[in-house]
């Protein structure tokens, strides 16, 4: 690295830059950070390269933004989901929203010119990296969520006005299982909602999960990111396996909370991008009583869960968040969330128990503004079904379900049967 400026002086360019806690960085992170904010570290640097130890990549090597012989270099077209560090600078996430040796770094200067957003996808070339990098590093940036820059002004996700979910999400289709066709059926699922799913160990989450999950998955133009909080690694591979369609962020067990929650956070962001910009997002959380235990504060639960919402001219964001009956955070979780969803189902471990499928207690299940998301016929063989359900025990109420399911093609034939 070519000589630099006294320390003295490049303390006094950061004061007039206003960097932030420039008196504790070291030397090469306080010129990149004078460079990043338009100053001049009063030398020629050759190759500008910091390495931060607090970066979740174990190490990372920055880079500066792209010069004149990055334009020269070979370069192989990329596209990722950005992450944005605390330290300004951030990463394409290639392979799903979890960080890989292969993600590509964008300087803190990209981030800026941009006005770039933690979630959103980007596009661009990226050379491969100089001596002493471990990353490879984009050169320019081609397109941000399809478009390309300059962006024109966009509104913040949460300045943009809410109104009630109106779109159903199909979960009645061709190979839909038992579970999924009876919350079709008792609490149809629609794009912009705040779905609570109550669930004791053992009855049936993960396979509603997953069934949900596949009938998302297969419908036209909504992008599906599931979220999976302190999960164990093979779950991770069967989750992959399972649902092929779905975007992933995987906070496995072995990862500290802090870690945890910023692949969370990253999650939430890409679902808020892709609602801005006008498409349907659906974010899957498995759990978030886990993810309250994570945070040690219901806090993030409440931001996450609150999200979802259908946005007037078009976009939405669904969320999709279980809570675990019996699970350490004492039921902080769903008392945090308890007055804010849109709909609610519950499965019963004791049904799951003794062999009685759908496990899934009909008189807890419930939906607000239903009249909209149904026919006026449709709505009334609905009411019907209810009241035959609750005139059953729990036990009876589910084994009459699954047989009605199972003896009729699909759920229309079964409401047109009563």
């Amino acid at each position: 690295m070519a000589k630099t400026a006294h320390i003295a002086e490049l303390h006094a360019q950061a004061a007039k830059l206003e960097i932030d806690g420039y008196r504790k960085l070291p030397r090469e992170e306080l010129i990149a950070a004078i460079k990043d904010a338009g100053g001049d570290p009063g030398a020629e640097v050759v190759v500008e390269a910091t390495i931060d130890a607090d970066d979740d990549n174990g190490g990372a090597v920055k880079t500066d933004a792209a010069g004149p012989s990055d334009e020269d270099a070979p370069t192989v077209e990329v596209s990722g989901v950005l992450d944005i560090l605390p330290q300004r600078y951030g990463f394409l996430r290639l392979n799903g929203l979890e960080a890989d040796p292969g993600d590509v770094y964008v300087s803190a200067s990209q981030v800026r010119r941009c006005e770039l957003r933690s979630g959103d996808e980007v596009a661009g070339p990226a050379r491969e990296p100089r001596r002493g990098e471990r990353h490879r590093a984009l050169v320019h940036i081609d397109q941000v969520n399809g478009a390309e820059p300059p962006l024109p002004e966009r509104p913040a996700f949460e300045e943009l006005p809410a109104i009630a979910p109106e779109r159903r999400l199909p979960l009645d289709g061709e190979g839909a299982d038992v579970l999924a066709r009876a919350v079709d059926l008792l609490a149809p699922l629609a794009l912009g909602q705040r779905v609570l799913v109550r669930a004791a160990p053992r009855s049936g989450r993960t396979t509603l999960l997953r069934g949900i999950a596949n009938a998302i998955a297969a419908t036209e133009g909504v992008e599906l990111i599931v979220l999976l909080v302190d999960e164990r690694p093979e779950e991770a591979t069967a989750w992959r396996e399972a649902v092929p369609g779905a975007q992933f962020a995987i906070a496995t067990a072995e990862m500290a909370p802090g870690d945890q929650l910023r692949l969370a956070d990253l999650a939430l962001a890409r679902a808020r991008r892709h609602a801005e910009t006008g498409g349907d997002a659906v974010l899957l959380v498995d759990s978030l009583s886990r993810l309250d235990y994570a945070a040690g504060d219901v806090a993030a639960v409440k931001s996450l869960f609150g999200a979802g919402r259908n946005l007037a001219g078009g976009g939405s964001l669904t969320i999709v968040g279980t809570t675990l009956i019996d699970a350490s955070d004492e039921g902080a979780a769903e008392r945090a969330v308890g007055t804010t969803e849109s709909a609610v189902i519950t499965l019963d471990a004791e049904l799951a128990a003794v062999g009685v499928h759908p496990a899934i207690v009909a008189a807890e299940c419930r939906i607000s503004n239903e009249e909209s998301l149904r026919g006026d016929e449709e709505l009334e063989a609905v009411r019907k079904l209810r009241a035959a359900l609750a005139a059953l025990g729990p036990t009876e109420a589910a084994a009459y379900l699954r047989e009605r399911i199972e003896a009729s093609p699909s759920n229309a034939e079964l409401l047109k049967s009563l």
